[in-house]
């Protein structure tokens, strides 16, 4: 489907304006979400509403009314009924799931907080419906195992580029609050897509914890592996080099740029970043050598520290050069996986403290799937070809030699 016409009434557009911002909201998103699904029945169908036509599939029967309970509260939608094979959205299929993990998470939450027994009325005003003991355990039952399926699903693909990383969430655990890491590993495939590689919810970011993460991805079949991103943490460093040897390691040049300006004195942290992003965004090894040998010789009277951090850590950080040109903005930082931290953190602090680990892998898993599934609708991070040939070529030297 490339384009959607959406057509509102007057009297229902102007009638908006008399209510207020939750209900008026809830009503226009509810009349667009309708009109997306009676599109989407069509597309299925091959045939507009009393269109004849020979390429139709199926027949039109009618609408079974369903309630699909969201952040801006409950809505009601037409679902349209086909005569011989049941319509299903790929929309409400993706959205509800995330929304779902969200709802069970609060349900959690509340219970073992309050420990009461009058689970319905607690539900009803945090989701606008009543939740059953029952129900609660069978959404919670059904997530879990499509989440696991998710996390331990096999690798077929070749994935030249990975990005790792680990964000922090509160967990309650022994009747006490912990801090739990979240290892991501997020990989750009032989295709040029990006997808969610692994998952792991974890006690924090030791070496053998980082080594475990990646051992588990590279046994379900991660391979192709040229080059990893992510910070200077000790403990990652130590673990890709242990588990992938031989692959590249790429310090994420934002990072480092924050290590170097944080080693610098205040006054200087303006004008010498300016200058290292001159560095780091060089065209060529030489250029950038260059840049860091004036640099190292003008602000080492009064910054030495900081170029020390910038002397130890370059050659790393610039392990992207040995790729093309258009491949290196994209993988000279960690941005992409940051962009996806963001996003579990804004469902995070929804919840602020998950009531046990199980319930947070749940809907951080939930949150990754729904983005894995809607990558896959997007255009290419990069068409790799230019990547591959360059890859060629440097074998057949090596070859030669």
């Amino acid at each position: 489907m490339t384009q959607l016409n959406f057509t509102l009434e007057r009297d229902f557009f102007t009638g908006l304006f008399k209510k207020d911002r939750e209900e008026a909201f809830g009503e226009l998103m509810e009349s667009l979400l309708n009109q997306f699904l009676i599109a989407e029945s069509a597309e299925v169908l091959q045939a507009d509403p009393y269109d004849r036509s020979e390429e139709r599939t199926d027949y039109r029967n009618g609408f079974r009314d369903r309630e699909l309970v969201c952040r801006i509260g409950k809505l009601t939608l037409r679902v349209p009924r086909h005569r011989n094979e049941p319509f299903h959205s790929c929309m409400l299929d993706s959205y509800q799931r995330s929304e779902q993990a969200l709802i069970t998470t609060m349900i959690e939450m509340v219970i073992q907080g309050v420990a009461t027994r009058n689970i319905e009325k607690i539900t009803e005003e945090l989701c606008g419906r009543k939740f059953s003991k029952a129900t609660i355990s069978k959404l919670c039952k059904s997530l879990t195992e499509e989440v696991r399926e998710f996390k331990e699903r096999p690798l077929e693909k070749d994935y030249p580029f990975v990005m790792v990383d680990a964000m922090y969430i509160k967990v309650r655990e022994d009747h006490r609050v912990r801090s739990k890491g979240l290892m991501i590993a997020l990989g750009i495939s032989s295709d040029g897509r990006k997808e969610i590689l692994g998952f792991e919810v974890c006690d924090g970011e030791t070496e053998k914890l980082w080594e475990k993460f990646l051992r588990r991805l590279k046994n379900r079949g991660l391979k192709g592996v040229d080059l990893i991103t992510s910070d200077s943490h000790a403990g990652l460093v130590a673990a890709i080099k242990e588990v992938f040897q031989g692959v590249g390691w790429q310090r994420c040049q934002f990072h480092f740029m924050r290590n170097i300006l944080d080693a610098a004195p205040k006054r200087y942290q303006t004008a010498l970043s300016s200058e290292l992003r001159e560095v780091l965004h060089a065209e060529t090894m030489e250029e950038a050598r260059r840049r860091k040998k004036a640099l190292m010789e003008e602000y080492e009277g009064c910054a030495a520290k900081a170029m020390s951090v910038l002397d130890d850590g370059f050659e790393d950080a610039m392990n992207v050069m040995g790729l093309p040109l258009k491949y290196r903005v994209t993988l000279r930082t960690s941005n992409l996986l940051e962009r996806e931290n963001q996003e579990i953190r804004r469902r995070e602090k929804v919840i602020r403290i998950f009531p046990n680990e199980e319930s947070a892998e749940r809907l951080l898993g939930a949150v990754l799937m729904d983005h894995h599934d809607d990558w896959k609708a997007l255009s290419r991070v990069f068409e790799m070809k230019e990547y591959y040939a360059l890859k060629e070529q440097k074998g057949q030297m090596l070859r030669a030699a």
